[in-house]
């Protein structure tokens, strides 16, 4: 019973990050199930058989409070489907070790990226509203839907940081977009996991812990994204994808860095990153009408509507 509550409670903070900054549910829960000493294939499948009901209430959440751009949706949710399918089914048995370090630092230069961009220069002035493109979506959705199936999570670190970076989908719809078409990735998965391995091979009783904590924070986290600053959730998603992929990093064979070495590179990125919220706050307080203003446009393009054609449509 005991292991059950920590399993719930576990799912409830996984979920709550996951809903407001677009990742880290199935890292999080995976990492605890392989703790426990649960084998990395079945760790996997129970994480994204408990994601269909999660996925499920977030991305409804979402949607409520208008978060999801339901063409995005599709066009990463299935391409990512077929790759987590794939990974579940066929591929779940080879290491991903070896190329772990090298998606670390791609993923890792990503948010660089995204951190610096938002906390400094704020809302993407050029590119936001323009449409994001299949030809771009079908392959990352593939290789993210892929990721997350044989290494437990990946989802969002693949996918919110690559389209953030884009600068063509504003941080909530971009986090929203990804809780949402992972419904899709976390059914194919589990399908795929279940015919791999067997059901025989799944403790129901760990999935169901994971999902009650995880529909509990489902909506929090959705009104969270609603209600705070793009710039502040922009520099809080890039701290984030630092943090995760240079923990990744230290501990890979590449570098396999003592544990005084790592936690002297913790420190310093929470500094920074706390450094970074502060001043992404400050300067949201400043330019409050200016963010407001590019959104306000971005949304009229993403309608097909010029912002003064929006102003002369009768109401």
């Amino acid at each position: 019973m005991q292991k059950l509550l920590l399993l719930a409670l576990v799912g409830l903070g996984a979920q709550l990050v996951d809903g407001s900054l677009g990742m880290a549910y199935g890292v999080t829960s995976t990492t605890l199930l392989l703790a426990i000493g649960t084998n990395p294939a079945a760790a996997s499948a129970t994480v994204h058989l408990a994601e269909i009901g999660t996925t499920l209430v977030s991305g409804f959440s979402h949607w409520r409070f208008g978060n999801v751009d339901w063409k995005v949706v599709l066009k990463i949710g299935v391409p990512g489907a077929i790759g987590a399918f794939a990974g579940a089914t066929f591929l779940s048995s080879i290491s991903t070790e070896t190329a772990a370090p090298l998606m670390a630092v791609i993923l890792l230069t990503l948010g660089l990226y995204v951190f610096l961009r938002f906390t400094f220069q704020g809302l993407p002035k050029g590119q936001l509203g323009k449409p994001l493109r299949k030809r771009f979506l079908a392959p990352l959705g593939v290789v993210a839907g892929f990721v997350d199936s044989t290494g437990g999570g990946g989802w969002g670190p693949v996918g919110t940081p690559a389209i953030l970076a884009s600068g063509r989908l504003e941080p909530r719809k971009t986090i929203g977009s990804i809780d949402t078409s992972e419904f899709l990735v976390a059914i194919a998965a589990s399908i795929g996991f279940i015919v791999g391995i067997g059901s025989e091979n799944i403790n129901y009783g760990w999935v169901l812990a994971l999902l009650i904590g995880g529909v509990i924070a489902a909506p929090i986290a959705a009104w969270l994204v609603r209600h705070i600053p793009p710039r502040v959730l922009g520099a809080a998603v890039g701290g984030l994808i630092i943090l995760t992929n240079t923990r990744s990093l230290l501990r890979s064979d590449w570098i396999d860095a003592s544990d005084n070495v790592r936690y002297v590179f913790y420190a310093v990125i929470y500094v920074a990153w706390a450094a970074a919220l502060a001043y992404a706050i400050k300067q949201y307080r400043s330019h409050r009408a200016e963010d407001e203003q590019i959104l306000a446009e971005a949304e009229t393009a993403t309608a097909g509507e010029t912002p003064d054609e929006k102003a002369t449509t009768p109401a």
